[in-house]
């Protein structure tokens, strides 16, 4: 696994779009205010051509478009790391635009990104055997203040810590709207883990970290870009930390999904599975709900479940290391996760 340098004290931040741009409110002056933070606290930015574009569908521009915005930002040698302007719909149709077998070659540089951009942060390291942040888009830089998720994915890239830890509450509805585009998580809810075991007290996995967002990992699998089998065998020997967490996909399309997943193999070679809370809390259709969709397809495996996870659409969600070696302590409903970069 190749990890990239670590962002240093006055590096270059790239912000592109290869899902949708920061072109409408509140997304707009969130990123314009992350900015000028991050240029506040020494860091140099630069934005790429689609940042503030609307002219795709379901993305920012075309797909054509976005793959090469991202195949010239990673052959940039002025940025340290990358980061995504946002998630979106469909920027699985950029992928075809996009240069794996040159971004195999090229020095690694840390991309980050969330939900659509799984994408991406995904294939580096099954693709490329690059690690990648599966961490918050840019305009969480513009939150006033700053939760600890956004500190901790800074210290990420900046390689200040290599151990990350749930954060006890979370947001079911947020304060976040055009009038107020800075607004912080509204963390009223309190973390509560569901488990298999069930009523474990503590659960302890280790693995290569491996995971995003249901939604995309379902239309990846099975293409040209599934290279999941062979890199589960390629670090058999540490085995895979699944972490899963859904946006779309109500209790059906879950089930469905990892059933997909494990048909295609992804699943051989599994250590444990940290599962993030759904988009769609809550939602039971004809018995089937978020705990039983999971356990219907995962428990037959036998190894460590944690659903609820501080991941996913409902924030925060604690940025991960993609295809780091992880160490996962889980003590009452409380996660703590180490990265080894080997």
């Amino acid at each position: 696994m190749r990890y990239p340098h670590s962002l240093p004290e006055h590096g270059c931040l790239g912000f592109i779009a290869p899902s949708f741009g920061c072109a409408i409110e509140p997304y707009h002056s969130a990123f314009l205010r992350g900015l000028d933070v991050l240029r506040s606290r020494g860091y140099r930015t630069v934005t790429g051509p689609n940042a503030l574009l609307s002219e795709g569908v379901g993305i920012s521009n075309t797909a054509d478009a976005c793959g090469e915005e991202v195949n010239d930002f990673f052959s940039r040698p002025d940025l340290d790391a990358i980061i995504s302007c946002g998630g979106g719909e469909l920027m699985c149709t950029i992928l075809d635009y996009v240069n794996f077998d040159a971004l195999r070659e090229k020095v690694p540089k840390w991309f980050m990104g969330f939900s659509d951009n799984t994408n991406l942060s995904f294939l580096l390291p099954t693709l490329c055997d690059t690690a990648a942040i599966y961490g918050p888009c840019a305009p969480v830089f513009g939150m006033e203040p700053w939760h600890p998720v956004v500190h901790d994915s800074l210290a990420l890239l900046s390689g200040l810590t290599d151990c990350i830890e749930s954060y006890g509450h979370w947001q079911l509805e947020g304060g976040k709207d055009e009038e107020h585009p800075y607004a912080p998580y509204h963390t009223t809810k309190e973390t509560i883990l569901k488990k298999l075991p069930e009523n474990a007290s503590r659960i302890h996995m280790e693995g290569r970290l491996l995971g995003g967002c249901l939604d995309v990992l379902s239309v990846l699998a099975g293409t040209e870009y599934d290279r999941v089998p062979a890199f589960t065998e390629r670090y058999s020997a540490d085995g895979i930390l699944w972490f899963l967490e859904a946006c779309d996909l109500n209790p059906f399309d879950i089930q469905r999904a990892l059933w997909k997943l494990a048909h295609c193999g992804w699943f051989r070679n599994a250590r444990g599975f940290l599962i993030g809370r759904p988009l769609h809390f809550g939602e039971e259709l004809m018995g089937l709900n978020q705990y039983n969709a999971v356990t219907n397809i995962l428990g037959t495996y036998k190894l460590p479940i944690i659903m609820d996870a501080d991941l996913g659409h409902l924030p925060p969600s604690m940025p991960l290391i993609i295809g780091a070696y992880g160490m996962l302590d889980c003590v009452g409903n409380d996660i703590r996760i180490q990265f080894k970069k080997r």
